[in-house]
């Protein structure tokens, strides 16, 4: 049998070549079972793989078996999926974001279901969008709004209210029967859609918005919002209009007189000609600072991560207006949604504009570089876009929220030791600081004003080093000492099997040359191999890999959270520390041992 993740290549390869092309018999492709181990072996490493839903399935315990009975309740229609356990997290703003947990059985039909409609869809989606998609992120988007928005005059900064939760079934089923026609398929999304959700064990069922914390819900979403990006599209297909002229008239006045003046140049000699260059260098500074674009185009650029979205608009403050009249109807009226009023904003570039946490503006900037192959001066910065890290927004509400600065009376901040961190031991309370100064940096690495982030870096290291002097009932200088290296630095000493190594606190550098972030999610339709998986061969064979019997009736995997919890002496624990996996193949009886 051909394995089905080379079929869904086929596929992504037929819906990339015809855009409109629409699919039939998809259904069955979810009756394989190796789609099954493939979803196993992408959601097992995850850290939600053994958190538990509305009943005790998680991904302890997958086995031949439960893909067998998964596989005939699909085929005979009777698959229910269970309602997702709500849950809260917190927000930036202060505020809970409700959170659904679906059981793991739930979790693998939808895997294997995203891997099928992400092979029909993600070749059709445009290239402005860039959340939740593979190998795609929200730097990919900020570098793709850099190199794109260069010039604009205008922003116009969208957010749809409470996108995920609003989703109207009906029109994103109906989305769904233009490209797929598969009543099966369909059926299965409406499932899940109306699955409902428990919450302090009472069921509410749901009216609208995708499956709670479900694992196909970024993937309907951008079903979804896809008809948004199309829109936006026929927009900028009415609304662009090239230049009547290419520059300006004074521009064009000033060329021309330098063009005339090189020819004399080479014309003339002696005093005639310094006076002829010095005429010409007075000139050439007089055109750097003129305004060359004559400015008589019209042009939308767009870019879109999830719900957020950012238009760029090279026109009116009325044709702004305008574009943002119809967006609000179009969301209105065809997508059942509504335009947040409050933060869909109209911007001129020179102001800052927010997306995904940077400021973002266009440069108007005469400042005269050197550039170019040969070297010539040039307004090197102008029109570009310019993306700044937000400091008073994100970093000092970052810092205060931790706890690692406090503000004296004169209105200065100091850093301060955080007692929450004070019971971990010295190399959790610096990978704690590192883990939270990485994490910002390298958030910000694209902004212009990077480097500003030095004090950021240095307010978190005195804080780290005043949450150990507070462990420890020292100071900051003893501490220092204490874990100096004898080259100027100081670091957490640790053991390894390879002997002794040091925690060193992350350096602002470092973490600018970090690799290029992606949000890498599972791609159905990249051929990994042609062979089965690790965990279709460990079950295949039939071997217990703790007591090593081989005429057991049912193999299971055992599944742990992570390795490094396992600190006893049971066979197993052992057995999985050597092997430093988190699972298993076992025997059903070797599994009721080990959790009875």
């Amino acid at each position: 049998m051909q394995p089905t993740i080379e079929i869904l290549a086929r596929i992504s390869v037929n819906s990339n070549a015809n855009k409109d092309e629409v699919f039939t018999r998809l259904y069955r492709y979810l009756l394989r079972p190796d789609i099954y181990f493939e979803a196993y072996k992408n959601l097992y490493a995850n850290n939600g793989a053994a958190t538990r839903g509305v009943d005790n399935d998680t991904a302890d315990g997958f086995s031949e078996a439960k893909i067998d009975k998964i596989i005939k309740s699909l085929s005979d229609e009777t698959y229910t999926p269970k309602s997702v356990r709500r849950t809260y997290i917190d927000k930036g703003n202060g505020k809970k974001r409700p959170l659904g947990i679906p059981t793991f059985t739930d979790k693998l039909v939808q895997e294997a279901l995203r891997m099928v409609l992400e092979a029909v869809y993600e070749p059709s989606f445009l290239d402005w969008s860039h959340g939740f998609r593979p190998n795609r992120s929200c730097h990919t988007a900020l570098a793709s709004l850099k190199k794109e928005f260069t010039g604009a005059r205008w922003f116009v900064e969208g957010d749809i209210k409470g996108c995920f939760d609003n989703i109207d079934h009906a029109v994103l089923i109906s989305m769904l029967n233009k490209k797929v026609k598969d009543a099966r398929i369909v059926k299965l999304i409406y499932k899940f859609l109306k699955a409902g959700y428990m919450e302090n064990w009472q069921y509410h069922n749901t009216y609208s918005g995708t499956p709670q914390g479900g694992i196909i819900s970024p993937l309907l979403a951008n079903i979804y919002l896809h008809e948004l990006d199309k829109f936006v599209m026929m927009l900028k297909a009415e609304f662009n209009k090239p230049r009547e002229t290419h520059s300006t008239y004074e521009y064009g006045v000033i060329r021309r007189k330098m063009k005339k003046l090189r020819k004399e140049i080479e014309n003339a000699d002696g005093d005639k000609r310094g006076q002829l260059l010095d005429e010409y260098k007075a000139t050439r500074a007089q055109l750097l600072q003129t305004p060359a674009k004559s400015q008589t185009d019209k042009k939308i650029k767009y870019i879109r991560y999830a719900d957020d979205f950012l238009i760029a608009v090279n026109g009116s403050r009325e044709d702004c207006a305008e574009i943002k009249r119809r967006l609000f109807e179009f969301i209105g009226q065809t997508l059942k949604m509504e335009l947040s009023d409050e933060k869909t904003l109209i911007t001129h570039s020179n102001d800052y504009a927010r997306f995904l946490g940077y400021d973002v503006r266009v440069r108007r900037n005469g400042k005269i570089k050197r550039g170019g192959k040969n070297g010539c001066t040039k307004r090197t910065l102008s029109n570009n876009v310019e993306l700044l890290v937000p400091f008073e927004d994100k970093i000092n509400k970052f810092l205060f929220s931790k706890g690692v600065v406090k503000q004296r009376l004169n209105g200065t901040v100091y850093p301060t030791h955080r007692p929450a961190l004070e019971r971990l031991t010295d190399l959790e309370i610096v990978m704690t600081y590192n883990a939270e100064l990485r994490g910002i940096c390298n958030y910000y690495r694209l902004a212009s004003n990077y480097n500003s982030l030095g004090y950021f870096a240095y307010l978190m290291e005195y804080s780290c080093l005043r949450t150990l002097a507070g462990k420890h009932k020292s100071k900051v200088s003893k501490i220092k000492e204490k874990f100096k290296d004898g080259h100027g630095k100081w670091g957490i000493p640790y053991t390894t099997k390879k002997g002794e190594k040091r925690c060193y606190f992350a350096k602002l550098a470092d973490c600018k040359g970090a690799k290029f972030c992606t949000d890498i999610l599972p791609n159905a339709f990249v051929i990994h191999m042609s062979a089965r998986n690790t965990f279709e061969n460990r079950l295949k064979a039939k071997v217990c890999e703790l007591c090593g019997t081989t005429d057991a009736e049912h193999y299971e995997i055992h599944h742990i959270h992570k390795v490094k919890d396992l600190k006893g002496k049971e066979p197993w624990k052992v057995a999985m520390i050597a092997k430093r996996r988190k699972t298993m193949v076992v025997c059903r009886n070797c599994h009721n041992t080990i959790h009875h």
